[in-house]
């Protein structure tokens, strides 16, 4: 606990959803922030584009800044609160502004470091400053903290997860109350789930940010966005949600990193998973990270994945450890320690749902067979779907195959195109393990 109670004085760039619920913090649990932080944190100044929108919120004890640069370079501010957004622009420079101006840096941005982190490590480091992120992972679930502290002493196997709570819910949601994609996905616009860009959501985008994050701390890497395997939920269908339903599986967007001797995977993409097991039981929003080290086994951590509370109390989470003067490297471990990742491409095998039409006619199931043996994949179950009102002249085929390579998977779909027998482009969703 710091000797100097002087209190740590914060400036805040961003008022929106999570700016505020910072703010509604500070101002609401001060006595308890002082006493578990050792000092009293105030917030000495804001940034935000707009000075007369009301915000629900007391801000006239606070000067007010437009520019978020100006914010980070006052001398009346300790730790640059950064809640904006954007991985360019003026989140990134205001960010090294703070960091030149030797303050510290929390964040809840997961673009900015998933594509800047390094640089930025190296930054803070050098300027012996430090930048603190959990909010910027699965909302308030304190993950970054559980991979940095409580289980440093493993070797990390793999890290998973549900990362995003808008796919989450409208997976869950299509299955719930049987609706296809398109009307849940206006639903999620409506209730104003989606980022104004809403293929940051529903392509896996930000889920792969933070997935890249986790791997970064998790396997000793520098952060490698760019070689995340990226595939969203929108060609999920509802047959395919019903279908894996009556077989005991559940479909989610799920985010795999794990290191293997090839180098490091790391894949945001639909999969099936088991409708009994943790992954497989979440509803909603909620978000959800696994993590499996060699001494602890499997940890499961489980909470809400964004909104104004979790997001905030990310933020203070850092911010107090700030306060108590707790400082680490920004990925666990000093940034010039960290390899830059060998990238892989997921080779793990796996089960896989395959779902196709086909023409009903004799001898095409006996040509799907013969593609899946030739690329060495054998069948646990095949199932032939007649649906009321279907055309008498194809078939809904589903086969859960045993255990193969994404490498053979593509080689077999390949080979399907080529029998003559399918009408649609098959679809292929890996089953993990959980």
């Amino acid at each position: 606990m710091p000797a100097n109670r002087a209190p740590l004085r914060l400036g805040l760039a961003g008022l929106g959803t999570v700016g505020i619920g910072v703010v509604k913090i500070v101002q609401g649990h001060a006595a308890l922030i002082t006493a578990r932080a050792g000092r009293p944190v105030i917030i000495t100044a804001v940034s935000a584009r707009d000075a007369t929108k009301n915000r629900d919120a007391d801000l006239s004890g606070y000067a007010w800044e437009t520019d978020p640069v100006a914010l980070a370079r006052r001398d009346d501010v300790d730790v640059f609160v950064e809640v904006m957004g954007g991985h360019e622009g003026p989140a990134r420079l205001a960010t090294e502004a703070a960091l030149a101006a030797g303050k510290d840096v929390v964040t809840a941005n997961k673009a900015l470091l998933a594509h800047h982190g390094q640089s930025l490590a190296e930054a803070a480091e050098a300027a012996g400053r430090a930048i603190r992120f959990e909010a910027a992972v699965a909302g308030g679930i304190p993950v970054i903290k559980a991979l940095t502290e409580g289980l440093a002493g493993n070797q990390m196997r793999r890290v998973m997860g549900v990362m995003n709570g808008t796919c989450n819910y409208i997976l869950t949601r299509m299955q719930s109350a049987g609706l296809p994609y398109e009307t849940v996905f206006e639903e999620a616009r409506q209730l104003g789930y989606l980022e104004a860009d809403p293929n940051l959501d529903v392509g896996g985008i930000d889920a792969g940010h933070k997935l890249s994050l986790l791997a970064a701390i998790a396997f000793g890497t520098r952060v490698d966005f760019d070689n995340v395997e990226l595939e969203g939920i929108g060609n999920v269908s509802i047959d395919d949600i019903t279908l894996a339903a009556d077989m005991g599986y559940r479909i989610k967007l799920l985010g795999v990193a794990q290191m293997t001797g090839r180098g490091l995977e790391q894949r945001m993409t639909p999969c099936l998973v088991p409708a009994d097991s943790p992954l497989g039981q979440l509803q909603g929003g909620t978000n959800m990270v696994v993590l499996e080290g060699d001494s602890v086994g499997q940890i499961v951590l489980r909470g809400a994945g964004a909104g104004m509370g979790p997001t905030a109390s990310a933020v203070m989470g850092d911010v107090i450890d700030l306060a108590r003067g707790n400082r680490l490297p920004v990925f666990g471990q000093p940034a010039a320690s960290l390899l830059a990742a060998v990238p892989a491409k997921s080779a793990t095998p796996a089960p896989y749902y395959l779902r196709m039409t086909l023409l009903d006619k004799p001898g095409a199931l006996a040509k799907i067979a013969t593609c899946l043996g030739e690329a060495g994949i054998s069948i646990d179950q095949m199932r032939q779907i007649n649906q009321p009102g279907a055309q008498d002249d194809r078939a809904i085929v589903l086969i859960v195959t045993h255990k193969a390579t994404p490498a053979d998977i593509s080689f077999a779909t390949a080979a399907f195109g080529k029998t003559g027998v399918m009408i649609d482009a098959p679809v292929a969703i890996r089953i993990e393990s959980v």
